[in-house]
């Protein structure tokens, strides 16, 4: 059996990614605030925390983890999936606070959500796979979203660091910037004042000429190519690679 760990799986990517994964027979853990409704069966299990407070995380995730080391699968993945596109706003007019939780959600919980997956997961005796899901704004700078760019950008160096650490022949860690598709994120984004957001016409063409995808379909290829198929450990895969 397949298991897998999925953070933000209550809404957009992470929960195609959770519905995917469980249609495939795999065992899914959700870690978020909280569940979608859409998600359920006997194979899924959800720890609710709030990946804002990453000091709090290990309290609620580390028993769901230790279960899921007890159904004895063949492989586990991680995907780091839960992001916050807020706040958005041009650097001199954002919130301190809004920034902060920002970066908590978006990076911090992520290293903390590897730290708790490689301490459960320690052998080569199963394979293991950390998928972190960035984004182009990683390397190109969109005005008004310095804070997720920036977190984007910390995910994939934490994704070549574990990389680096972790040279074991069953253990790969990788990046995907997995292009654009419809969530609830493109909806605010396409909701913003330019005046706060000058990059909002962008995300309002990607909508008016038909450019965002199914993120059912994007996680369908997610879980055949990425944690199903062969992976190059540190590699960061893009929307091509899908």
């Amino acid at each position: 059996m397949q298991a897998a760990i999925v953070t933000g799986d209550s809404r957009g990517l992470g929960e195609a990614l959770a519905l995917a994964m469980l249609a495939r027979g795999f065992a899914v853990l959700g870690v978020g605030r909280t569940a979608s409704a859409k998600v359920k069966g006997k194979l899924y299990h959800h720890a609710s925390c709030d990946l804002s407070q990453p000091a709090l995380i290990a309290a609620s995730v580390t028993p769901a983890l230790r279960k899921l080391a007890g159904h004895r699968s063949d492989a586990v993945t991680l995907i780091n999936s839960a992001a916050v596109p807020t706040p958005t706003g041009l650097i001199g007019h954002l919130d301190a606070a809004e920034i902060e939780s920002a970066l908590a959600v978006n990076a911090a919980a992520a290293v903390v959500m590897a730290d708790l997956f490689c301490r459960t997961f320690a052998t080569d005796a199963i394979e293991r796979r950390i998928i972190n899901i960035s984004s182009g704004a990683a390397q190109t700078a969109i005005p008004g979203s310095a804070v997720y760019s920036m977190s984007k950008a910390a995910l994939e160096m934490l994704t070549r660091s574990i990389a680096a650490e972790h040279t074991e022949p069953r253990f790969h860690c990788i990046t995907l910037r997995p292009g654009i598709f419809e969530t609830g994120m493109q909806a605010y984004m396409r909701t913003r004042d330019p005046a706060e957001f000058p990059s909002v016409g962008m995300f309002r063409g990607f909508k008016e000429n038909g450019l965002l995808k199914d993120p059912a379909d994007v996680a369908a290829r997610i879980v055949d190519k990425l944690v199903l198929g062969p992976i190059e450990n540190g590699r960061t895969y893009n929307h091509t690679d899908l």
